[in-house]
């Protein structure tokens, strides 16, 4: 069934399309018995799949990853899709238009996206009036932060730390994203000394309330050894609760899709299949050399169960979708609960 939506949706541009299919779901749940369909098509509840990580408990290991509800306007009907925690944002102190339209791809040949969104957003203050209608409460939400694209680098801590105040209350962790290569400059943050300085900020004003939350580093694909090793430094000298690996990077070799298709859609973050060894062997690389020091979230290629399973056993506690989730529909986070299950 799911193949058939997606063949129709894939007829359509892929960021209209995106906000057509949300509104759909909303619309199919205001129908008498389709929450309760939905629960018994897509949602597992069994206390062997609960997970507890930073203080915090997941009720399955999957979720969504941060790009798909950007506004905190969609995780309440994205509940009924059997997520675990789902991950808004990223969020920036003031709205922003993001760059040029069109700026998402979808690349069928290899099961991938290329989007160059640039942290379009309405702003925090907008997401929190959204996330006061919160209806779901064992529902983990994450809220991931960023600079505007106007704030230069030497004034990022500012951005990320009007962001984490504004969302406090209302989110479960937090998660720096300092790696999305479709804002200027940017990915700079991620050099060992403005990183190290950013997060203890963070983590400074973190301790100083009366309840502390889990703070997260999301990185990019693309970094080398040496970079993940200055990550292994970093999460140990600012005690940030964890890693996201990966997001999206902006290598293309062993792409099926042809170079003059490649052209065209021009630059920006590549998901998808293609990104799936790359992210575990970032994965595995971080557990292994710090001796599995600190929790990762696994993000990048996930679309079948082995593609899950092949995440956790390199070193993930949890996992996230996005790439996977829009090619294979709700089903694919049924299947791998079921597929982790089957493992315990």
């Amino acid at each position: 069934m799911y193949k058939l939506i997606r063949s129709i949706f894939f007829l359509f541009d892929a960021e209209v399309v995106h906000y057509k299919a949300m509104s759909l779901l909303g619309i199919t749940l205001k129908i008498p018995l389709a929450p309760f369909i939905f629960k018994k098509s897509f949602i597992i509840e069994n206390p062997k799949l609960e997970k507890e990580l930073f203080g915090l408990t997941f009720k399955n290991p999957v979720g969504l990853a941060a790009g798909f509800d950007k506004n905190a306007t969609f995780f309440n009907n994205l509940f009924y899709c059997g997520f675990g925690f789902i991950e808004i944002g990223t969020l920036t102190p003031v709205g922003q238009p993001g760059n040029n339209k069109p700026r998402l791809f979808r690349l069928k040949k290899d099961s991938a996206i290329i989007n160059r969104m640039g942290f379009n957003n309405d702003g925090v203050e907008i997401a929190v009036e959204q996330l006061k209608k919160r209806k779901h409460k064992g529902l983990i939400i994450g809220g991931n932060i960023g600079k505007n694209k106007l704030t230069p680098n030497e004034s990022a801590v500012e951005d990320y730390l009007k962001a984490f105040n504004s969302l406090f209350d209302y989110v479960d962790y937090f998660v720096v994203n300092v790696s999305s290569p479709n804002t200027p400059n940017l990915r700079d943050l991620q050099e060992k000394e403005p990183l190290t300085n950013l997060l203890l900020k963070l983590q400074e004003r973190n301790n100083s309330l009366p309840i502390r939350k889990p703070i997260l580093l999301k990185i990019a694909p693309d970094l080398s050894d040496s970079q993940l090793d200055d990550i292994i430094d970093i999460v140990a000298i600012t005690k940030i609760d964890g890693v996201i690996a990966t997001n999206t990077t902006i290598d293309r070799s062993n792409l099926i899709t042809p170079t003059e298709v490649l052209e065209q859609v021009g630059a920006g973050g590549l998901s998808g299949i293609p990104l799936k060894n790359r992210s575990t062997e970032v994965i595995r690389y971080l557990s292994l050399k710090s001796n599995k020091a600190f929790p990762i979230i696994g993000v990048g290629g996930i679309h079948s169960e082995a593609d899950a399973l092949e995440k956790l056993e390199a070193g993930a506690d949890l996992l996230q979708l996005y790439t996977g989730f829009i090619y294979e529909g709700p089903g694919l986070v049924k299947r791998i609960n079921k597929a982790v299950l089957s493992k315990l």
